[in-house]
């Protein structure tokens, strides 16, 4: 699977953009939903991305299942590379759809320990709010 859609590609970049020129400005810098989620399709770890930069450096929420997600960097290309059992690669959640700000889904991960169960909070958290729990 092809990680990066010429159109996620686009969104990230966009996003990595206007982090930048926010900056210049001196403003603050944006707190965009993720873009993309990774996952690894026989272990815990778990990446959401909200930017690329033109080195192939993604920004995100890293949870590589050791209980203590973080916000950081990490290369596209690594994440290509990983080899897995079975000849399985990283793979991409083709259904996700980010609805929080980068920033929500960071804290919800460091409180559950975890970038799953921090989802799942938000979420059960944000159906209760809108009547669809």
């Amino acid at each position: 699977m092809i990680l990066l859609t010429p159109e996620l590609r686009d969104q990230l970049r966009a996003n990595d953009q206007a982090r930048c020129d926010a900056l210049r400005r001196g403003d603050p810098a944006p707190d965009p939903a993720p873009v993309v989620r990774f996952f690894n399709p026989v272990g815990a770890a778990t990446w959401l991305a909200t930017e690329l930069d033109e080195d192939g450096i993604l920004f995100g929420v890293a949870d590589l299942g050791f209980g203590c997600p973080e916000l950081g960097s990490f290369a596209l290309e690594e994440l290509e590379s990983i080899p897995l059992p079975f000849g399985l690669r990283i793979e991409r959640d083709i259904l996700f759809e980010g609805k929080f700000p980068l920033s929500v889904y960071a804290q919800a991960a460091r409180s559950a320990g975890s970038l799953i169960e921090g989802e799942r909070i938000l979420y059960k958290a944000a159906a209760a709010a809108t009547g669809d729990a």
